[in-house]
């Protein structure tokens, strides 16, 4: 079964604390977030949730959600083996008042060589246009839901 790994990371200068609330207020993801646009459902481990992301459907079961520091999910297309796709957001403190955000996912099955261009290209630049509008919106002094609604909408 093949197999393909995107990882992206970024540094931030914010808590983890203040990264999970940005990264877990799934509502405003589209006013700000440029990749994933949806994210829908009781988020918690074993409940399949709904993503909009690169414009495309998906319902994802989640695996660890743990507050502060890592969301997971595991997606399939159709059934299991032919392309799935295991989402990870991790938060690590740097202890120097940054945190490293981690975006990666592992993709596997009987398509991930058909689908190969396009993870590198695409999705890959979708993960880092994420990323980066993550750290921009957290190293802002102040931020909290209205915050991130107004500047994105009036901007």
């Amino acid at each position: 079964m093949a197999k393909k790994e995107i990882k992206t990371r970024i540094d931030i200068q914010a808590t983890p604390e203040k990264i999970w609330e940005i990264l877990t207020a799934f509502s405003e993801y589209k006013h700000w977030n440029p990749f994933i646009t949806t994210i829908q459902g009781d988020i918690a481990v074993g409940n399949k949730i709904k993503i909009i992301a690169g414009g495309m459907n998906f319902t994802p079961r989640v695996l660890i959600f743990e507050k502060n520091k890592e969301l997971r999910w595991m997606g399939t297309l159709g059934f299991r083996g032919l392309f799935d796709g295991e989402h990870r957001f991790a938060i690590k403190d740097n202890q120097n008042g940054t945190s490293a955000f981690i975006h990666e996912e592992t993709f596997s099955g009987l398509l991930v060589g058909w689908f190969a261009k396009k993870l590198d290209s695409e999705t890959r630049t979708g993960f880092t246009a994420m990323n980066q509008k993550l750290k921009e919106i957290a190293e802002r002094r102040e931020v909290n839901t209205q915050t991130i609604l107004d500047e994105n909408t009036t901007s």
